[in-house]
């Protein structure tokens, strides 16, 4: 054991049965299936809640990673299950409780509602928002990069005007339950997939005065609580910008509602000398067994004493 090893705690959101150009962030199964097969070959991934023991206590094997998945999409347990099972591989699913058996999340609903509508232009001005064309694949990429972007500081209602406003443009048309479901919540449990929270509704938390902050914090908890029958014990900022996102308001908020441990989405690895309760993570972009691995071993090796 090295007491100065560093462990990369690396995030997804959707697995994705087939490539999507407009969802190039997340990757398709068989992207999935090689990251994992190189990571139980060539890595040691820990359970996320060990890892932080691991950490406080320098006994952290090298080349230690963890694996984790935000807000809760269905896809983690039907399609990167299955892996997970078939390599060995722990991980943490942090879940937005609201969404748990409930459709889709607003991002989810922006992204089938730029994928659906017909070439043309998309006309959001009365909303205060501009217009948007849509006419190539390129287009459809900024303009569904752009209302993403801007949808995730609208507040709660004008996030919902825009919502209601894209789904009457595009009618019945788009696809729903892409979250997990109370069993799937409690499956993932039982085959050793660990729980975390991610608030109940996914409001960037300066967006809200202090009393709902708290409140999408400790309702998270204990919402999934419920569903399990046991103690939810980390936590996942929404959107996770440290100073943007959250500030230390939400982390004081997060230690006391009784979490151990809470991850933000900075670049970089897990060490000794970081607060507990904001924790890198980062997303695997690499399109490459080679240059996947290697940008893990070069977080690993960053501040190290030479």
């Amino acid at each position: 054991m090295r007491g100065d090893s560093r462990v990369c705690v690396i995030n997804y959101h959707r697995i994705l049965a087939e490539h999507d150009p407009l969802l190039a962030s997340e990757p398709d199964l068989a992207t999935f299936r090689w990251q994992m097969e190189l990571l139980a070959r060539c890595f040691n991934v820990l359970p996320l809640h060990e890892a932080v023991a691991a950490v406080a206590a320098g006994t952290v094997p090298p080349r230690a990673v963890c694996i984790t998945f935000d807000d809760g999409y269905r896809s983690v347990h039907d399609l990167a299950l299955p892996v997970l099972r078939e390599f060995g591989l722990p991980a943490t699913v942090f879940v937005t409780s609201g969404y748990v058996g409930q459709g889709s999340m607003w991002n989810d609903r922006i992204i089938e509602a730029v994928q659906t509508l017909p070439a043309g232009e998309l006309d959001l001005s009365a909303l205060g928002l501009g217009a948007y064309p849509l006419h190539s694949l390129d287009d459809r990429k900024a303009t569904l990069g752009t209302l993403t972007e801007r949808s995730k500081y609208l507040p709660p209602q004008a996030r919902r005007d825009l919502i209601e406003r894209l789904e009457a443009l595009v009618g019945d048309g788009l696809a729903q339950g892409l979250m997990l479901t109370p069993e799937m919540v409690v499956n993932l449990d039982r085959n050793g997939i660990e729980i975390g929270a991610h608030t109940v509704s996914h409001p960037i938390l300066t967006s809200l005065d202090d009393d709902s902050a708290r409140l999408e914090i400790a309702a998270g908890k204990e919402q999934l609580e419920h569903i399990l029958g046991k103690p939810v014990r980390l936590f996942a900022y929404p959107n996770g910008k440290v100073g943007k996102d959250f500030d230390q308001r939400h982390v004081d908020m997060v230690r006391e509602a009784g979490f151990t441990a809470a991850f933000t989405t900075a670049v970089g690895a897990l060490t000794r000398d970081q607060d507990r309760f904001q924790l890198p993570r980062s997303r695997p972009w690499d399109a490459t067994p080679f240059l996947f691995g290697l940008r893990l071993l070069s977080w690993m090796a960053q501040g190290r004493p030479r």
